[in-house]
């Protein structure tokens, strides 16, 4: 695997879309703090990282609407992949569905949303969007 980001975008795709209520990606550090930004803003229902093994994995539990049965989340597009990194300074920092969506950002400062990168004037890496 070349691409483990891609990897775990892909598997919750494939989880909403095949309607499960929760999955299992394999743990990295980058991969708990998406985790933990999707979880803050509501974008799951509940993670929990599982230490079995080297790695570990973490379970997340989607976040479905009770009455129409929609996914919280719309969209998952990866950007910035291996083989071409895009970088944004704290000025061309990108919007979302016009300010709805997030953009993931991997800064020096840590992996943070596009809005908390802006209020604290910092760019990086974008890593993916959500809405």
């Amino acid at each position: 695997m070349t691409d483990p980001i891609a990897d775990y975008l892909t598997r919750l795709r494939n989880a909403i879309k095949a309607g499960h209520r929760v999955v299992e990606v394999p743990a990295s550090n980058l991969k708990k703090e998406i985790t933990r930004i999707l979880f803050e803003k509501g974008y799951i229902l509940s993670y929990k990282f599982v230490e079995d093994g080297p790695q570990g994995t973490i379970k997340i539990a989607l976040k479905y609407d009770p009455v129409n049965k929609v996914n919280a989340i719309k969209s998952l597009q990866r950007v910035s992949t291996p083989g071409l990194r895009k970088y944004v300074g704290y000025r061309e920092m990108p919007r979302v569905l016009n300010g709805l969506g997030i953009a993931i950002l991997s800064t020096s400062k840590g992996v943070m949303t596009n809005k908390e990168a802006l209020g604290q004037k910092l760019g990086g890496e974008v890593i993916c969007y959500v809405y």
